[in-house]
């Protein structure tokens, strides 16, 4: 009979057996990291995803509605930057996404729409402006857009003056500020190119305006449009079918050196106000011509 096993040696054939287990030596070489961005935003917001669609979801109204015409569309230049400059008009103004829709359309180029800074606070449209390449109109902004990045910006230098004014005013363009815009220009070393617009008018006409209730809510202005009267609220973002005609003149140069730490404030008023008669001889010569709002 075999002897019983001893406490120890029961304990030594209980115990499991360790594997060894080979070590997992990393490789030398850094595994691919996924980018965590999740759309194409640019530094100033915009997105060419967004463009891309917005193009898409404007191109009935521009050709459709608006019947958009282009005259001297080949003065804009198809490299490098330049500062558009137009007439601004309607209480919520249709000639921003014309002339960068139709830049884009024909040209192929982006164009930046520079704005107050209170676009970029409102909720929904801030982000809305802001992604189909709205900019804060900030001096430092431009520059950069224009001298660093070399591309297109678009700047209506009436500011609120020109959507806020009531139909009585129609076509009469109001000051060009303090010709910041010249300056800016000038710094960049880039062409200004003035664009007269005639049909955003009409497509949304002020009757009168309500500085309390503007006041009140924070607002530059507040307009009650023919639409509003003649729609009620489905006039607030609907414009009429006015018949647009843009007309790009020549690109008016400034012959001083870029980047001076200062520029003569008289000579900078002085192209302002320049570019300013330039544009509103253009637009009564293009109203001299119309023939009807509706079909130019």
């Amino acid at each position: 009979m075999a002897p019983m096993p001893t406490r120890r040696e029961v304990a030594t054939k209980q115990r499991p057996t360790t594997d060894i287990v080979p070590l997992r030596i990393p490789s030398s070489a850094p595994e691919p990291v996924e980018d965590p961005r999740l759309s194409d935003v640019d530094e100033w917001g915009r997105s060419e995803h967004m463009r891309a669609l917005a193009r898409q979801l404007y191109e009935p109204i521009y050709s459709k509605w608006f019947r958009v015409e282009w005259e001297g569309l080949e003065k804009i230049p198809t490299d490098g930057g330049a500062l558009l400059v137009a007439n601004h008009a309607g209480a919520i103004p249709s000639d921003a996404p014309v002339i960068m829709h139709g830049v884009e359309k024909e040209l192929g180029r982006p164009v930046y729409g520079m704005a107050d800074y209170f676009f970029r606070t409102v909720p929904v449209v801030g982000t809305l402006w802001a992604r189909t390449g709205g900019v804060s109109a900030k001096p430092e902004n431009a520059y950069r857009i224009l001298h660093d990045q070399r591309q297109l910006a678009l700047v209506f230098p009436e500011g609120t003056k020109g959507p806020s004014k009531s139909f009585t005013d129609r076509y009469q363009l109001r000051r060009f500020g303090r010709g910041g815009f010249v300056e800016i220009a000038m710094r960049a070393g880039v062409p200004v190119i003035p664009i007269a617009v005639m049909g955003s008018e009409e497509a949304m006409p002020i009757v009168f305006r309500l500085p309390a209730l503007a006041k009140a809510l924070g607002l530059p202005y507040f307009p009650v449009t023919a639409n509003l009267l003649l729609f009620g609220p489905l006039g607030i973002p609907i414009p009429f079918p006015a018949k647009f005609k843009l007309r790009v003149l020549d690109p008016v140069t400034f012959d001083v050196p870029p980047d001076q730490e200062r520029y003569s404030k008289s000579r900078v008023m002085d192209e302002a106000e320049r570019i300013r008669s330039i544009l509103q001889e253009t637009v009564y010569d293009m109203l001299r011509n119309r023939r009807s709002v509706w079909f130019g």
